[in-house]
């Protein structure tokens, strides 16, 4: 039977889609994600395999960085979620416990998909509604980890169960004294009271049974003991019994409560099992892509499968050597031709796997820029399909697959053919297998064939839309390289792996008498081709080496430049931090003076005879030279606050009795606006210092400083004094209406 789109379980089985896929499931947490990968199946629309593949690369790309993301594994609850539709029904503990298992997952899944919500949009889209946080403790508290029910499931229950425990204690109590209180001979051996048909007995000697009495439930397989429950405890007996019973309605009424606590939420709980199985499903797939180094290709665009690798070889002690293969627009088939043992069968397979993988959503292990079509189709004959039972041969059996094929296989279909054309006789097997490549290149099938026959290696060379390719091999070692070359035939080097293997020479000089002079002349030109082309690469490997020496070279020049430029930029640094520390020391130092020098000065006007003025000219005069080493020490910043030290100098003639006149600063005595436009950067510093004592000095509660917008560099300069000034309460942009940003508020301390 034939699967939508033409791809039949044979052809999935020829290629071992199955085994691939189950290499892939061996990422998965549960068995329920096992399965979801398992039975994925090819896509035939282009939309949906992209919209998977994205999926898969968008959270595959965050598997890379981030470990923690994983799936919860969880039981098959399906079973248990079909029951729930049946009104009336009560859930086994286990099952109970299955879904409390899915609350959980459901709950961690949730979790983790809203986490990724803004870096795996389309991961966390599988997110549903979360259910109800009130189930989980109810369940929890009612079924053990076990599968029983808790004693803590209902009142009812927990006093069910004691009275169970009290009614067995007093039965094998009174058992106990009946046993003890027999004689030896009725006693059978050291056994003590037991159970048998789920009633309380004791053993006794089979001779002895009508001395005590009671029912027999059952013997041994001797029959010389028989297991007894005597007369005085058959009540006792019932009594248990009745009490169980209590106990079993009490749990089969609590199962049936917590069943009917579930069955309102049963959509929700599919949905959640869905989220939860989807995105293990989809985790296996990233996890998968991400250990096989696969890249998403562009999807149904031409065949361009570049650094691809045969899914089912990888993970092994072989070391896979991946091939390019890449169709122009013109180009439909691809004759693979060379020695055995080269890999065109693996190359043939890996190519239609990893179509089929592409399509069911899976990143294969293909390297990037690459891209495949959506094939519609796709059909195999690979493999000796011989059969005994049906009288066919190895041709018989080859010709019925290529009817078939050739019956279904059109535009969009993807053609797989392993030694076309052998199995009989070489020229008509040559000429069936020339007809029906012809026949499928004209129908824009893609095809690939591998064969040995020389009479096809010239098809290319004939019939448009036909290319030859080969595996290359080492004619010293007579190995393959696996390594595919489109464009060249490859030779099959059959006698000189018999001339390896020790073939006779005058057997081997009359094989080759006997090949045909065309067929000889083709692999000497293939031979001639071969050399030439390792010559071409021998040389090509010279030329990257001289070059990756010059780019090492260049390279470490160019390290050796950015180092020097380092160590420039860090001496810059350094600079520009050792100016900037000593201007903020020598302010600061400055500031300090002018607080003492000021300090004396009002000592000096507040004198009140000469003796008074004298003694406070000495103090101005000392503060002087104390400031003036403070600013020495201040690493010069240096001409700003040398200048701002003379200012203060010239004051020391001005220190006279108060009836004298006392020299003002320049700015008038109480003003609360100064402008410093159009001023130069020190100049401006000067006049603020001064604005600042005058301010001060005059007990006024704030000051308008005037210094426009333009460069910023005033602004800058009057934020600076202004921090580092301790006087200053606070500062800040005048308002809108009073000049904004080109104005400054100070607010001075009182």
């Amino acid at each position: 039977m034939t699967h939508p789109g033409g791809i039949t379980p044979s052809v999935l089985d020829t290629l071992e889609f199955h085994t691939a896929l189950g290499r892939v499931a061996e990422h998965a947490q549960g068995p329920l994600g096992v399965a979801r990968v398992t039975s994925c199946r090819p896509s035939f629309e282009p939309t949906v395999i992209r919209e998977m593949l994205a999926q898969v690369a968008e959270l595959a790309g965050q598997l890379i960085t981030d470990e923690s993301i994983r799936a919860e594994a969880l039981p098959d609850v399906t079973p248990a979620l079909e029951l729930l539709m049946v009104e009336g029904s009560a859930l086994e503990p286990a099952a109970l416990l299955d879904l409390l298992a899915l609350l959980t997952a459901s709950r961690a899944v949730g979790t983790e998909l809203k986490r990724l919500e803004h870096r795996a949009p389309r991961t966390a889209a599988l997110r549903v509604d979360p259910l109800p946080k009130t189930l989980e403790p109810r369940l929890q508290a009612s079924i053990g980890p076990d599968g029983s029910v808790l004693d803590g499931a209902s009142p009812d229950l927990a006093r069910a169960r004691k009275a169970v425990r009290e009614a067995r204690e007093k039965l094998v109590h009174r058992l106990e004294q009946i046993l003890a209180g027999l004689k030896a001979e009725d006693r059978s051996g050291d056994a003590g009271v037991t159970v048998r048909n789920n009633r309380y007995v004791i053993p006794v000697r089979n001779t002895s049974r009508a001395r005590v009495g009671g029912i027999v439930h059952d013997e041994s397989a001797t029959r010389a003991t028989v297991f007894v429950e005597p007369p005085e405890v058959i009540e006792l007996g019932n009594e248990f019994r009745a009490c169980e019973a209590r106990e079993q309605r009490e749990v089969l009424r609590v199962l049936r409560e917590l069943t009917d606590l579930l069955r309102p939420h049963r959509e929700l709980l599919v949905q959640s099992l869905e989220m939860c199985v989807a995105f293990d499903d989809l985790c296996a797939r990233a996890r998968y892509a991400v250990v096989v180094n696969g890249h998403t290709p562009a999807v149904g665009e031409g065949l361009a499968i570049r650094d691809g690798r045969h899914p089912l070889l990888l993970g092994g002690d072989r070391v896979v050597i991946p091939f390019d293969l890449v169709l122009e627009n013109d180009e439909w088939t691809v004759l693979v031709s060379g020695p055995n043992t080269g890999g065109k069968t693996v190359l043939i397979k890996a190519v239609g796997l990893l179509s089929l993988l592409t399509q069911s959503g899976i990143i294969p292990p293909i390297g990037p820029r690459s891209s495949l079509p959506v094939f519609t189709g796709v059909f195999a004959d690979i493999g000796d399909k011989q059969s005994i039972a049906e009288s066919l041969s190895t041709f018989s059996a080859q010709t019925r697959t290529l009817r078939e094929i050739l019956d279904g296989a059109g535009a969009g279909a993807l053609v797989l053919l392993d030694e076309i054309g052998s199995g009989t006789d070489p020229a008509e097997g040559g000429a069936l297998a020339s007809a029906t490549l012809r026949a499928l290149t004209r129908r824009h099938a893609v095809t690939l064939a591998t064969t040995h026959l020389g009479a096809l290696k010239q098809l290319a060379a004939e019939t448009v839309g036909i290319v030859n390719a080969s595996l290359q091999f080492d004619a010293e070692t007579l190995t393959p390289s696996y390594r595919l070359l489109k464009g060249v035939p490859g030779r099959s080097y059959g006698l000189a792996i018999a001339r390896r293997l020790g073939i006779a020479a005058e057997v081997l000089a009359d094989a080759e008498r006997s090949v045909p002079d065309a067929e000889r002349q083709m692999d000497r030109l293939l031979a001639a081709v071969e050399a030439r082309r390792q010559e071409l690469e021998t040389k090509a490997a010279e030329i990257e080496a001289q070059a990756k020496a010059l780019r090492d070279e260049r390279a470490g020049v160019d390290r050796r430049g950015e180092d020097v430029a380092d160590r420039e930029r860090a001496a810059r640094d350094k600079e520009r931090s050792l100016d900037l520390a000593a201007r903020e020391q020598a302010r600061a130092y400055l500031l300090d003076a002018r607080k003492t020098v000021e300090a004396a000065l009002s000592r000096a006007r507040a004198a009140v005879d000469e003796a008074t003025a004298k003694e406070a000219r000495r103090l101005v005069e000392e503060a002087l030279e104390k400031t003036e080493g403070q600013a020495g020490s201040g690493k010069r910043e240096e001409g700003r606050a040398w200048r701002n030290l003379e200012d203060l100098k010239r004051s020391r003639g001005a220190v006279t009795p108060p009836s004298s006149h006392f020299p003002l600063p320049e700015i008038a005595t109480g003003t609360t606006e100064i402008t410093l436009i159009g001023m130069r950067r020190d100049e401006a510093e000067t006049v603020l210092l001064h604005a600042l004592d005058d301010a001060v000095a005059n007990d006024l509660p704030y000051l308008r400083i005037i210094h426009g917008k333009g460069t910023g560099a005033l602004r800058t300069m009057v934020h600076e004094v202004l921090g580092l000034d301790r006087r200053v309460r606070r500062f800040g942009f005048a308002a809108a209406n009073q000049g904004g940003a080109g104005a400054t508020v100070v607010e001075l301390k009182a």
